[in-house]
């Protein structure tokens, strides 16, 4: 088990990014938060200080590499990060009448989901490399593993969040710097919320804090959750393509847009 001193969270001013937050949160922890409400974050980082840990934030949109890299850099130079979690993501579903997802939506999904992840590591991965030490914890979902027919850009950009964990761990292991690739399945939250359809096995944000805390204090290199619903996913791996198209068609969707698609 690794005790994390230095760790970064971004995405974490709602759902699984707050509750990482409050469950690292303790005396002689640094925690540096990231998400675009400032203000969201500001009383998160009350909770976190009050629990004993040093705390900073930073309203900063993960696309906006410049800032991203300036801030983290910045952090690392004070507090070295030996825990680096690419939490910040978004969905958007079909469009309206199921019609197809919009250009802007689809390239939003990219921007925010895959790059966001990039720019968050890229920051940091040199140094870390250098030290020698530390985990990047990367935030896929279920929807990576096998792809929703309601969420198609959105599950292509968790499915590529999987791809680059592998290659990420393939290659830092020799620099001991570990990798943990994280899907969860339907986590209650404001994103879980927008998913007007079924949502079996759903869990709270809290549980799926403790699961993905302890998956990176014990050095996991995947870990998919809830059990039932990961084991489904990867034994429909083994149907013909039209029955699991039908298993996955039973489960279908309409997903809320999200409003800061707009921002």
């Amino acid at each position: 088990m690794t005790d994390y001193r230095s760790i970064v969270i971004t995405g974490a001013s709602g759902g699984i990014g707050t509750e990482l937050a409050r469950a690292f949160a303790g005396p002689g922890v640094s925690l540096a938060l990231i998400a675009r409400d400032a203000t969201r974050l500001e009383a998160l980082a009350e909770d976190c200080r009050a629990a004993g840990a040093i705390v900073s934030v930073a309203g900063i949109d993960v696309r906006d590499r410049p800032a991203l890299h300036a801030f983290l850099q910045a952090h690392d130079a004070e507090h070295p990060v030996d825990l680096l979690i690419a939490n910040a993501g978004v969905t958007c579903g079909l469009g309206e009448g199921r019609s197809r997802e919009s250009d802007g939506d689809a390239e939003w999904l990219a921007e925010v989901n895959y790059k966001g992840a990039v720019h968050t590591v890229s920051a940091l991965v040199e140094r870390m490399r250098a030290r020698k030490n530390g985990r990047i914890v990367i935030m896929s979902s279920l929807a990576g593993m096998r792809g929703l027919p309601d969420m198609p850009s959105y599950s292509a950009t968790k499915a590529a969040l999987i791809a680059y964990g592998e290659s990420l761990r393939g290659w830092l292991r020799r620099d001991r710097v570990g990798v943990t690739v994280i899907c969860p399945g339907f986590v209650t939250s404001p994103m879980s919320a927008r998913h007007m359809g079924a949502k079996p096995f759903e869990i709270s944000a809290q549980k799926a804090a403790r699961i993905i805390k302890r998956a990176a204090e014990k050095g996991r290199p995947f870990r998919a959750f809830p059990f039932p619903l990961a084991l489904g996913i990867r034994l429909s791996k083994f149907l013909p393509a039209w029955a699991s198209d039908l298993c996955y068609a039973s489960m279908s969707a309409d997903v809320e847009r999200d409003p800061r698609s707009d921002l």
